[in-house]
């Protein structure tokens, strides 16, 4: 039986293959609703909690499906958790729900979900496989945490406003204003900044790979050298 290196997952899911920033994947709602950071944990969460529970039960039903119909019942299951979030989201915080609009059903279209149903899930046990939508779903609602709040505070000049949407009425104090007397900066919150801003972040880990590669290869250089310059025995 072939080892689990679960660390190999999580830093796939929250890094090397991240679903946003490397697989370019589940674009739209990305570039969509990442206008705060409110809005994009929201979304997240829900993606998050989807590519868990698909994961799961496509781990736990795949030697039950015939390799001819299993696209179709991956979908069939994806489309059942997601309807499941959706009335959810809809009975618990409906505000948020009415925000986040016709992109909690599209959640069913994430190619990230589907993909990872059919490259991983069915093809591992449960644990891992858990693991893997645990790992893909943190490192997909991270990214768009953030660039919610890249927009918000440039085209806002607050920090999670409306976070009562999500954690209650007692959230309403939580808002932080960073700019005072901020104007606003419109770009940023439509979708051309959103562009820009899931661009600088693509770039930023590219630059932190590119470094980090150069010092693993500069450290890695000195020994066949040293080994060529010392005298035979």
């Amino acid at each position: 039986m072939t080892r689990i290196d679960y660390t190999n997952i999580a830093r796939e899911g929250l890094w090397k293959n991240n679903p946003a920033l490397v697989q370019i994947l589940g674009l739209c709602p990305l570039l969509a609703v990442t206008n705060s950071v409110v809005n994009g944990l929201g979304l997240g969460l829900a993606t998050l909690l989807t590519l868990v529970l698909s994961n799961t039960t496509v781990s736990l039903i795949r030697h039950y499906v015939r390799p001819e119909v299993r696209i179709p019942v991956f979908v069939l299951v994806i489309a059942s958790i997601v309807t499941a979030i959706e009335l959810a989201m809809h009975a618990y915080f409906h505000e948020l729900y009415l925000i986040l609009g016709i992109f909690i059903p599209l959640i069913v279209t994430n190619c990230t979900i589907i993909a990872r149903a059919e490259s991983f899930a069915s093809k591992n046990p449960v644990g891992p496989a858990f693991f893997d939508g645990l790992m893909m779903g943190l490192g997909f609602a991270a990214v768009l945490v953030v660039l919610g709040a890249m927009r918000e505070i440039l085209g806002s000049g607050t920090l999670l406003a409306n976070a009562h949407l999500m954690f209650g009425e007692a959230a309403r104090d939580f808002a932080i204003t960073v700019i005072d007397d901020y104007r606003g900066f419109l770009l940023a919150i439509l979708p051309p900044g959103a562009f820009i801003g899931l661009g600088l972040l693509i770039a930023l880990k590219n630059v932190i790979d590119a470094r980090r590669a150069r010092r693993l290869q500069a450290q890695a250089a000195p020994a066949p050298a040293a080994r060529l310059g010392s005298p035979a025995a």
